[in-house]
């Protein structure tokens, strides 16, 4: 398919996420939905607003870093202009936590990963990876990202997401009270949303840790849908 479609991919942040391998699962498929797809390390690229005015698409995974003001500002210009940005797991709901109003722009920060039993643990990732369930709400049974997806199960990390309700939220997630939990009750959080900016289209999916997990069936379809529809 020719390309009519401009795609940003920037990467990079801590490495437990590899961005890298995660992104370049995704880059086909941008490519083949017709897309010119171009990759950058660094947000540095979000500062030429001459190039980000030609940018449909940006596809984030930087989790933490820091971001220069120029470059935030590149970036929240161009998805008001009509640039779509997207994104799973800490790539970008835990990315610039110095830089409130991304996280403004995102509508929802990382706040932990409640993980397993403090006598479980074996001090590697797997201590954070716990058996919960996306639950798919009314919204999103009819919404073209995840319209035709069942509730569905993973055993990874689970994030306690603080939002807003400005989000268009299509699937939650609940965190139960255990035992040894000293939260006092069982508290619900998006897991996948929408955020329209200006002109510009905003799509977040929490789980996607690691390889294994962005390839299940159905994370993998909702990023994929998820992409496309943010983009111009």
């Amino acid at each position: 398919m020719a390309a009519n479609k401009s795609a940003l991919v920037v990467r990079g942040g801590w490495e437990g996420h590899r961005p890298v391998q995660a992104t370049e699962l995704f880059i086909p498929h941008l490519r083949a939905h017709g897309f010119d797809v171009r990759v950058e390390e660094s947000t540095a690229i979000y500062a030429d607003a001459e190039f980000m005015d030609g940018v449909d698409l940006v596809l984030q995974c930087v989790t933490m870093s820091t971001i220069e003001m120029t470059e935030f500002r590149g970036l929240r210009a161009a998805v008001e202009r009509g640039t779509g940005f997207a994104g799973w797991h800490g790539g970008i709901a835990d990315s610039f936590r110095n830089t409130s109003d991304y996280l403004h722009l995102v509508g929802g920060q990382f706040g932990c990963h409640p993980g397993k039993h403090p006598y479980g643990v074996v001090d590697d990732e797997a201590d954070n990876f716990v058996p919960h369930t996306i639950t798919i709400n009314d919204a999103g049974r009819v919404h073209p990202i995840t319209e035709g997806i069942e509730d569905f199960d993973l055993v990874t990390e689970q994030y306690w997401v603080l939002a807003d309700e400005y989000n268009t939220v299509l699937a939650t997630t609940t965190q139960r009270r255990r035992d040894f939990d000293p939260w006092h009750r069982q508290v619900v959080h998006p897991a996948i949303w929408t955020r329209d900016w200006g002109q510009g289209r905003i799509f977040v999916c929490t789980p996607g840790h690691s390889l294994d997990v962005l390839q299940d069936s159905n994370v993998k379809t909702v990023i994929e849908r998820g992409l496309l529809w943010a983009s111009r």
